[in-house]
């Protein structure tokens, strides 16, 4: 039987926080499944493609993007944003584009991009993102599979890349390629000089919520990446449910206009969705096409956003950053300080906000004021001075990490999704924050937990096929619900946490169940260490293979006045070294218990990345391959 609960009862703004409604369902005592009401009707009529229109229409002078230019972040208003989709999407349409067919995109995060993305959806095409980033098998793959017709490409090597993955592709059938760095958008602009408005309005006008939008391929950590068909419907299920969850608070509490800096790959259905979001909120967007902190840093400084969109990835480095820059200043011991009181500041703060707790006292108000000086100030600097807010997504963010980062003034609210859910299935809302869990459902979804602890999920933001693989679809949906793959927990509040992967749990010989994804995240989150990957399965016991990161490795040499060159052979055998990468997988055997703790380990050389084969351009672990290329040392670890 559902009991209906409001999950929003927050002490301040209730106008803000008491807008979703939420169903608990339970079986034999336990939370089961979890529906929230939207906050937007699904649309019956238009699509993606009318976005900038409307904003031209509605607000010609609001700036919706700004884009560097000689240095500078330049403005770009509802009205030329609209124009120059325009005019692209009339080239493309010159070019030989119908209705329905595909064009690829394989570039960096920028500008361009989303021009070219929206032109694609004016034109009545359906995009095709491909990470700029893969290699000629993998672009073969998507180009043939999707029966793409034309590419637009940011660089000549990536043009390469297409040349060669289409060599064995008739001529008649290779797609005609345009080039970002050949000024792409200027030559297309002049190819649709004859095509009127009347036709790209009838092309827009022939799309509706059913029709599809983009076939975006998976990451392929397990075999062949799968297409999944997303529709315009399923964009702005997403689009309108997420904005209007979280835009209102973040903008009402701070005081700020809403801006943020994105610098997710384009080619990942995150990125595309947040784009989309701010395009049709119209919150100011910026690209960054790096997501490296050092190349990153400069950027945030100078946009100055206000909220960002990330993977635990880039809050692991800003925090670790701290750390090296205060060891390197010879106050490594006070930066530590500062971690542990604002991970108590932040819980406090977090106990008190839900009503469990009186909050921070004096003694701890005042530690936490005489950090921020030294240390938490610093952090907000390093992102521009005015972020406030962040959503976290991807994998599991650590809960201390959150906390650390609520003490510097920056909340972050993480999110679970896949690309068959268009992104965020389940987010944390704003004023009812729970730092180790994803949230409930995103407004209009729903999760059910299967029998064996599967998350399924249900909702307008839920693909409806893969392309071209009915055998995958079927196994996937089942009346609507679709099977991630992932295992979760439902809490009594109806707040989802990710506990593993389900085809990655290892079975130790003692018949122990174990997910290595949890000691894998907080193992990652401690330096030096770069990436891990636990094994054990059919084994004795829970063990690990990790490698060094080459950034943490280089400062920990530094603060001890040691070569920057010292072979990782050296260092594998390293008392110092070894202590530090023992202290971080005790870290993450703190998570679990005695039986699924990692006992042993082995520092490995070279990086697990996309490059060589052992990373998915979304930064996933390929399981399989990581245990090929290091086979020998798995086996010496049960020797």
């Amino acid at each position: 039987m559902g009991v209906r609960k409001d999950l929003n009862k927050a002490k301040h703004r209730p106008d803000l926080a008491d807008r979703v409604t939420v169903e608990l369902f339970r079986e034999n005592g336990a939370v089961r499944e979890v529906r929230t009401s939207p906050l937007s009707a699904p649309p019956t009529t238009g699509s993606v493609a009318d976005i900038p229109f409307v904003n031209a229409t509605e607000a010609p002078q609001d700036v919706v993007l700004r884009r560097k230019v000689s240095g500078r972040w330049e403005p770009v208003t509802a009205a030329q944003f609209a124009t120059e989709v325009s005019a692209v999407a009339k080239g493309l349409v010159a070019a030989g584009l119908a209705v329905g067919e595909r064009v690829a995109v394989m570039s960096r995060t920028r500008y361009e991009w989303e021009l070219f993305d929206f032109a694609i959806w004016a034109a009545g095409g359906q995009s095709v993102p491909i990470y700029p980033t893969s290699s000629a098998e993998q672009t073969h793959w998507i180009l043939t599979d999707s029966d793409t017709r034309f590419a637009v490409v940011e660089t000549a090597e990536h043009a390469a890349v297409v040349s060669t993955a289409t060599e064995r592709v008739a001529p008649e059938a290779r797609p005609r390629v345009w080039r970002i760095e050949d000024d792409a958008v200027a030559e297309l602009r002049a190819l649709g000089t004859e095509v009127t408005d009347a036709e790209l309005t009838a092309r827009r006008a022939a799309l509706s919520p059913e029709s599809v939008a983009t076939l975006c391929y998976t990451s392929g950590t397990t075999g062949r990446p799968k297409g999944c068909v997303l529709t315009h419907g399923n964009l702005l299920a997403e689009a309108d449910n997420t904005v209007g969850l979280l835009h209102p608070v973040f903008q009402a509490i701070s005081g700020q206009t809403a801006a943020t800096l994105l610098f997710l790959p384009l080619a990942h259905v995150l990125g595309r969705t947040i784009q989309i979001s701010c395009l049709r909120a119209r919150i100011e967007l910026g690209h960054c096409p790096s997501i490296k902190p050092d190349e990153l840093r400069p950027e945030l400084r100078s946009f100055r956003p206000t909220f960002v969109v990330g993977v635990p990835y880039l809050f692991e480095k800003i925090h670790d950053t701290g750390r090296a820059t205060a060891e390197k200043m010879g106050r490594g011991a006070s930066f530590d300080r500062a971690d542990r009181v604002a991970q108590r500041f932040g819980a406090a703060v977090v106990d008190r906000f839900l009503g469990t707790g009186p909050g921070p006292g004096p003694t701890l108000r005042l530690a936490a004021g005489l950090y921020d000086l030294l240390v938490y100030r610093r952090v907000r600097k390093e992102l521009g001075g005015r972020l406030r807010y962040a959503i976290s997504g991807g994998s599991p963010l650590d809960r201390g990490l959150n906390l650390f980062f609520w003490a510097c003034g920056i909340v972050i609210y993480e999110g679970y999704g896949l690309t068959e859910t268009t992104a965020a299935a389940t987010l944390v809302p704003p004023l009812r924050p729970r730092p180790g869990t994803v949230g409930p459902p995103v407004p209009g979804t729903a999760v059910r937990i299967a029998d064996d602890g599967e998350v399924l999920i249900r909702g307008g933001v839920v693909f409806g096929t893969y392309w071209n693989n009915q055998r995958a679809t079927e196994e996937a949906l089942t009346d609507g619900w679709f099977a991630t793959g992932d295992l979760g927990e439902l809490s009594e509040e109806g707040y989802l946490t990710i506990t593993g992967r389900k085809k990655d749990i290892l079975v130790t010989t003692g018949g122990k169940n174990v997910s290595p994804s949890v000691l894998e995240d907080r193992l990652r989150s401690r330096p030096p260490v770069g990436q891990c990957m636990v094994v054990g399965d059919n084994r004795a016991f829970v063990a690990a293979v990790i490698t060094l990161e080459r950034e943490a490795v280089e400062h920990w040499l530094a603060v001890r006045k040691r070569p920057r060159d010292t072979p990782t052979e050296e260092l594998r055998e390293d008392p110092e070294l070894l202590a530090d990468v023992r202290r971080a997988v005790d870290f993450a055997n703190e998570a679990v218990s005695r039986a699924e703790s990692i006992r042993s380990f082995a520092i490995v050389d070279g990086e697990f990345t996309e490059e060589n084969g052992l990373l998915t351009p979304s930064l996933k672990v390929k399981r399989h391959a990581v245990a090929r290329a290091y086979e020998r040392e798995i086996e010496d670890l049960y020797a």
